[in-house]
């Protein structure tokens, strides 16, 4: 029987990408005072915001392989106190050569997170409980957004913008003790030697895999819209106040919170009673791609608060499922011996849409405003929706050549 890694664990899993979307978002909700007081045109605000992606989707093409091949407990360990310096220090730029350089450390350290989250879920938890340890992982993507940007208004209204980095900071470095203590049991040295190697020509050759990174490009697309862009399209285009855009925007993300729960309780119980866990997933990535589309439009033209509390409640609902999915998906192709290196390569492609989205839009923002953004943003999404239709195969454990033990 394969060994449980303990609720704890999960949790902890989940903590740490909770806190990955706390930090790297930590520039957007800053940016209302943030933007002014560096001077940062909307275009190198774009390229801040794009500076985290320059080395954590590359990065990912080596740090899936080291998942792979070596402790991967210690591997996020030092992951994870190198974005919560980085974050730390971003509390003390003085202009946007300092905070870019900041942005790609961080990038470095939170190029760990779903490699290794990934890897520990498909060592560790079998096919029937994989959609509730995806949705811990889903619930922090969501939750690191929705409680990064209610406390970091709160601390932006009370303390300034430099104020938000530094306390998100120190708080990240707290969860090292939690981990450290937990992972005592299972993080005995591991070396190349230990693990089976993982035939990397095969894997680059089976177009499994190039399906789910344009697969998981255009599920990224609209969510880092949102979440890099949002806060500054309600102040800026909108009008809101610092306190009605921190409202809102957590609670479009606890609706994304929610809503992974929810789905990955819903395939775990599907899953359990017999039926195929490929069908349940795939319908949910294109329900929700396309319903994310007509989100994001909504988003747009909705004419009060209310409407527009809706259109986000459902945009992050959309979310909550695309996230859940896409690397439980990746998990079900790799298997458990593969599973780092696979979603290294899935999400260092797919996060493409994080370097080139944020100045996609600042481009489009700067010389046709914020509806052609939207507009964009939308087609790319409901793309998206058509590719799981036409372009992913069949789910299932590709062949690798090599033996895997069965997921």
């Amino acid at each position: 029987m394969r060994p449980s890694p303990g609720r704890a664990l999960v949790f902890l899993l989940g903590a740490a990408v909770f806190l990955n979307y706390v930090d790297r978002g930590a520039i957007s909700v800053a940016a209302p005072l943030m933007k002014d007081a560096l001077s940062l045109t909307a275009f190198e605000y774009g390229i801040a915001v794009s500076a985290f992606f320059w080395v954590y989707g590359p990065l990912q093409l080596v740090v899936g392989w080291l998942c792979d091949r070596f402790s991967v407990y210690r591997l996020l360990a030092w992951g994870v106190g190198l974005w919560a310096v980085a974050t730390l220090l971003s509390g003390f730029v003085g202009g946007f050569v300092s905070l870019v350089v900041l942005r790609t450390l961080l990038g470095i350290g939170g190029s760990l997170a779903f490699p290794a989250s990934s890897k520990i879920i498909a060592e560790q938890v079998p096919p029937e409980s994989r959609g509730m340890a995806n949705a811990s992982v889903s619930i922090g993507i969501a939750l690191g957004p929705a409680l990064g940007t209610l406390a970091g208004g709160l601390i932006l209204g009370a303390y300034g913008w430099r104020a938000v980095f530094i306390l998100f900071g120190l708080v990240t470095l707290l969860w090292l003790l939690p981990w450290r203590l937990s992972t005592r049991a299972v993080n005995a040295p591991v070396t190349a030697a230990s693990r089976p190697k993982v035939p990397l020509k095969p894997l680059l050759r089976t177009w499994a895999l190039w399906s789910m990174t344009i697969a998981h490009f255009a599920s990224n697309y609209g969510f880092y819209f949102l979440l890099s862009w949002l806060p500054l399209y309600l102040v800026q285009s909108r009008g809101l106040s610092i306190t009605q855009m921190t409202m809102l925007g957590t609670l479009a993300f606890a609706a994304q919170a929610i809503a992974a729960f929810a789905f990955g309780a819903i395939s775990d119980r599907w899953t359990r009673s017999g039926r195929a866990e490929a069908t349940i997933r795939r319908w949910m990535m294109i329900v929700a791609q396309f319903v994310q589309a007509v989100a994001v439009m909504g988003i747009l033209w909705a004419d009060t608060n209310v409407t527009l509390a809706f259109w986000l409640c459902l945009a992050g609902m959309a979310t909550g499922a695309l996230s859940l999915n896409i690397f439980a998906i990746a998990q079900m192709f790799a298997g458990r011996t593969a599973a780092g290196t696979w979603v290294g390569f899935q999400n260092a492609l797919g996060n493409f849409s994080g370097i080139f989205g944020p100045l996609i839009t600042g481009w489009i923002v700067d010389r046709a405003g914020y509806d052609n953004a939207f507009v964009v943003c939308a087609a790319i999404v409901a793309a998206g929706g058509i590719w799981w239709v036409i372009g992913v195969p069949k789910i299932e454990q590709v062949d690798l050549g090599q033996e895997q033990q069965a997921n």
